[in-house]
């Protein structure tokens, strides 16, 4: 049994989903206590039960008793099973977090499986879909592991009310990668997504990302949703280079002027381009796991984060790895490494 201190680092959601994908795959129950203790609210909030749920039913583990605001779980996993799941948050609760948790297991199902998960699929705590479409799910391709991710509704916090599918297929072999650049820039473009909200918001973010990237009419989007859609406001920035395809996102909330929203975008991507690192702080979260399920890898990255330093050591706990991070002038390092 693998004991975890949810409190430990960072303290947030990362360690249990962490946990939960490589008891799956590694067939290794673990208990952790403190979940989520560095958090306002402690402990299993919805999106998070949801997880748990989600990974019990797609392994058939046994959990015990759990519910909102669990600071403990113990969890011995059974196989992972092929299946058509569905899966309710009944919040804005981030879909894609759930997905991101039970997809990386159904890779070492013995069939072809689809997961829906309905919830919240922007809200700004947690990755938009097209993150999951554009940045994560290319990279894991390049890594052997095949997701069809498809936003059916958008969902904004706080009513929720999205939808995302998933489909994933046996994984047959993980190829290790290795991302010391990010590569020349072959696309990059800005949308502002709407609903419920006038469309003049919408044209105001968009004149400012214009005027601060210098880019033409023809780099900017207005995705304008049914109003039952919202409310709900996201302005995204896609980078799309040779090696790496990065999405930023900023979230419009009442009593925020639409230049403010933009301004944070655009100093975030600013950043980013001028670290000159291959993947920024998020992607390289998210990163370390595939790579350590593949063996090896490595990739420079905006900064190492607490959140990543955490996530090394539960990683660790379950897979013969270790983690190198080092520093390199406007940027970092991460050096996965199979141990003997």
């Amino acid at each position: 049994m693998i004991e975890l201190d949810g409190s430990q680092g960072e303290g947030g959601g990362q360690v249990l989903r962490s946990a939960l994908t490589l008891s799956m795959i590694t067939q290794q129950p673990f208990r952790i206590e403190n979940i989520r203790a560095n958090r306002p609210k402690p402990g299993l909030m919805r999106q998070h039960l949801v997880a748990v749920t989600a990974a019990a039913e797609v392994c058939g583990a046994r959990t015990g008793d759990i519910g909102v605001g669990a600071r403990t779980l113990q969890f011995e996993p059974g196989p992972v099973r092929a299946g058509d799941y569905r899966f309710a948050i009944g919040t804005a609760g981030s879909c894609t977090l759930v997905l991101q948790t039970v997809l990386p297991a159904l890779l070492y199902a013995s069939a072809p499986s689809t997961v829906r998960v309905e919830g919240g699929t922007h809200n700004p705590k947690a990755p938009p879909v097209e993150f999951l479409q554009r940045a994560y799910g290319r990279l894991m391709a390049r890594m052997g592991a095949q997701f069809d991710i498809r936003l059916v509704r958008h969902g904004f916090y706080p009513a929720g009310g999205g939808v995302v599918e998933a489909g994933v297929a046996p994984l047959a072999a993980w190829r290790r990668i290795d991302l010391p650049q990010r590569g020349e820039r072959v696309d990059a473009f800005a949308e502002s997504v709407i609903a419920g909200v006038p469309e003049k918001v919408a044209a105001r973010e968009l004149e400012c990302i214009q005027v601060a990237m210098g880019w033409s009419d023809d780099a900017l989007r207005t995705v304008a949703l049914p109003r039952e859609h919202g409310p709900g406001n996201v302005l995204l920035l896609t980078l799309d280079h040779a090696e790496v395809c990065e999405v930023f996102a900023s979230f419009g909330e009442k009593a925020i002027r639409a230049e403010a929203v933009a301004k944070q975008l655009v100093q975030e991507v600013r950043r980013f381009m001028a670290s000159g690192a291959a993947v920024g702080e998020y992607l390289g979260d998210q990163l370390m796991l595939p790579m350590a399920l593949a063996g090896g890898g490595s990739f420079t990255v905006e900064k190492i984060s607490q959140h990543a330093i955490t996530n090394a050591d539960v990683i660790s706990r379950f897979l013969p790895v270790r983690f190198e991070f080092s520093e390199e002038g406007a940027h970092a390092s991460c050096k996965v490494v199979a141990l003997q």
